[in-house]
């Protein structure tokens, strides 16, 4: 089969196009055809070497965490789903691959593709969609009546965090820029903060859940929103204890974890607010859940560009630069 390749970490490392042995799914896996992949930061800093401690990928590695696409087989053990059927998935970690033809999925982390939106619109949910859902619903707890500010609203977790929390029926606010401002009151957000003119600290206040995504001065300047007693749910760390603990870090890392997150873990303690990292897991029963609201119209895919699969480089330095507007996606043809 054809794929997109990393054969080095590096910024500037660049994704050959190659052929390259097909994937046989183990008994618990689903082989499934790609017919679109969802591109994310994630993937570009994974191939710059950012996570190379966490997550020690061997080379030559495919990149692409999430895919929506037929099944053509199954292995032994697999009982939901079938050849023929139309599936969508982020990948479990060090079982990547998305930009290429077929990929094996486990049958845990699989889910129907949500019906009434295209295979390249399915594509663009999964590891946006479990990220949202895990920061709101399970970390965060978010409830009705509950205010939540989530950064970079018109990114790909933004936009799709935004409707999930209004749909939970939350107040939200978002920062964004002025150009972007009806994009994302469009989708639901009730303040929209523009982070080119305007400090979002020295207008929120009260808050119960921040979801942060920037960096650290962002990332101090978010337990200043917080009432006390909010919660803190950040995507670009630093990584805590716990996160150690889910991942079953050896007891180094998990010592490195617990040194770079005890400067933010006291300035919470200190106003009263809880902290945590969260760094998403793949869950097919999740996605069935995220399916269901998709389909029931209280959430929109967001699809700012389609690549051909020829321009998956490209696609991912559009990625990199960082303007796109909601999610980027490669298309099979």
């Amino acid at each position: 089969m054809q794929a997109f390749v990393l054969d080095r970490y590096g910024k500037k490392s660049r994704l050959r196009l190659a052929d390259v042995e097909k994937p046989q799914p183990r008994e618990d896996e689903v082989l499934v055809e790609i017919h679109a992949a969802g591109v994310n930061p994630l993937d570009a800093k994974i191939r710059s070497g950012e996570f190379k401690r966490l997550l020690p990928y061997r080379m030559p590695l495919i990149l692409g965490h999430d895919i929506a696409g037929v099944v053509v087989q199954v292995g032994s053990r697999v009982q939901k789903f079938k050849r023929g059927d139309a599936v969508y998935a982020r990948l479990d970690d060090f079982r990547i691959g998305g930009f290429a033809e077929f990929v094996a999925v486990k049958e845990s982390s699989l889910a129907y593709k949500p019906q009434g939106i295209t295979m390249e619109e399915a594509a663009s949910i999964p590891l946006v969609g479990l990220t949202a859902w895990q920061a709101l619903v399970e970390k965060a707890a978010l409830r009705p009546g509950q205010k939540v500010f989530i950064q970079a609203g018109a990114g790909g977790v933004g936009s799709f965090a935004i409707q999930l929390a209004k749909h939970l029926g939350a107040t939200v606010a978002t920062t964004a820029s002025a150009a972007n401002a009806a994009f994302v009151k469009s989708l639901g957000a009730d303040i929209v903060i523009d982070y080119r003119t305007q400090q979002f600290e020295e207008i929120l206040h009260g808050y119960d859940v921040v979801l942060h995504s920037q960096n650290s001065q962002a990332l101090d300047a978010s337990l200043r929103v917080l009432r006390s007693g909010g919660q803190l749910v950040s995507l670009s760390g630093p990584p805590d204890p716990d996160f150690g603990t889910t991942i079953a870090a050896s007891r180094f890392l998990r010592l490195v974890m617990r040194w770079l997150s005890a400067g933010i873990r006291a300035k919470a303690r200190k106003r009263g607010v809880g902290y945590a990292f969260l760094f998403m897991q793949a869950s097919g029963e999740q996605l069935r859940e995220i399916a269901a609201l998709i389909e029931s119209g209280a959430i929109r895919p967001v699809v700012d560009r389609v690549f051909p699969f020829e321009c998956t480089p490209e696609a991912l330095a559009y990625v990199e630069a960082g303007h796109a507007k909601g999610k980027v996606v490669i298309q099979r043809q």
